[in-house]
């Protein structure tokens, strides 16, 4: 039975363990992305997105260069941001490409405002022909408990939600800016790089596979022990039975008693007894009667 629940555990954390190496892979693939994509020269968005197309994967943070104008009347806030230890929000402007497409840029994020939760000042970006710079993006999903936000806002950077305010959006990615052609007076805050950290996946697969070593060396640990204990009971049983056999050795019989014998009192008896004559004794008197 001990061996089967040692089976059972070991098959547990294996299963556990490659799960852990399973998200460690995908950790170490996202971030080797970062590190070939995120520094690239930027190229035009035509190269890497066709009109309608949806992005590759591959092509997630590189950085591509947009000629238009931003279409400011349109533009959104996406709230519940994690941003400078708070729930900030980022601005999403729709951007006219000179070829006649629309594609959603992510300006950047907004701190929440002094008195209520929306942002106290949110900046215009630059008017007229604008030259930006952007990285990639997929889209996120959109909430799965349906809910939504406010006019003018949405819950998650989702191109359909998005475009059901704006109008028509490419939904093949949006563009994460990192630069504007002219500078504006303001603009929102830079989003931070991606995280390099590779997470504690490979640490806990190996913790599982120790766990599963650990589960085979405590049930050996008490069999072992079991066992042990076991023979130490049998020689206590068998020590118990040899001095039964030395205790039951025969007794010698007794001498029987006269059941009806009376009690003697010893002064009597000694009183009783006759004392034996003196024949001398008797001669003597004998010769004093006869004087």
């Amino acid at each position: 039975m001990y061996i089967g629940i040692a089976i059972l555990f070991a098959i547990a954390c294996a299963f556990l363990s490659n799960w852990q190496f399973s998200r460690n892979a995908e950790r170490t693939e996202q971030l080797q992305l970062v590190e070939n994509n995120y520094d690239a020269a930027p190229v035009p968005l035509g190269d890497l997105l066709a009109p309608g197309a949806a992005m590759n994967p591959a092509d997630e943070w590189r950085p591509v260069r947009l000629e238009g104008r931003y279409l400011a009347d349109e533009q959104l806030l996406v709230r519940n941001r994690a941003h400078g230890g708070s729930a900030a929000y980022e601005q999403l402007v729709p951007f006219r490409l000179d070829d006649g497409r629309t594609f959603l840029i992510d300006r950047g994020w907004l701190p929440p405002g002094e008195r209520q939760a929306a942002p106290d000042e949110i900046p215009a970006p630059p008017s007229g022909p604008v030259t930006v710079q952007v990285r990639l993006r997929p889209e996120e999903a959109a909430p799965t408990s349906g809910r939504t936000a406010e006019a003018g806002q949405v819950p998650t950077i989702n191109l359909g939600l998005v475009a059901e305010q704006t109008g028509p959006l490419e939904q093949g990615a949006y563009g994460l800016l990192t630069s504007e052609t002219p500078a504006p007076a303001t603009a929102p805050f830079t989003v931070a790089p991606p995280d390099n950290d590779p997470g504690p996946y490979l640490s806990y697969a190996i913790q599982w596979i120790l766990f599963a070593i650990m589960g085979f060396a405590f049930i050996g640990y008490v069999i072992v022990n079991e066992r042990r204990l076991r023979r130490e009971d049998a020689e206590d049983a068998e020590d118990g039975e040899s001095e039964g056999d030395d205790d039951e050795s025969p007794t010698p019989a007794r001498e029987a008693r006269p059941t009806d014998r009376r009690r003697v009192d010893p002064v009597a008896l000694h009183r009783s007894r006759k004392r034996p004559r003196d024949r001398d004794a008797d001669d003597e008197d004998a010769l004093l009667d006869a004087r």
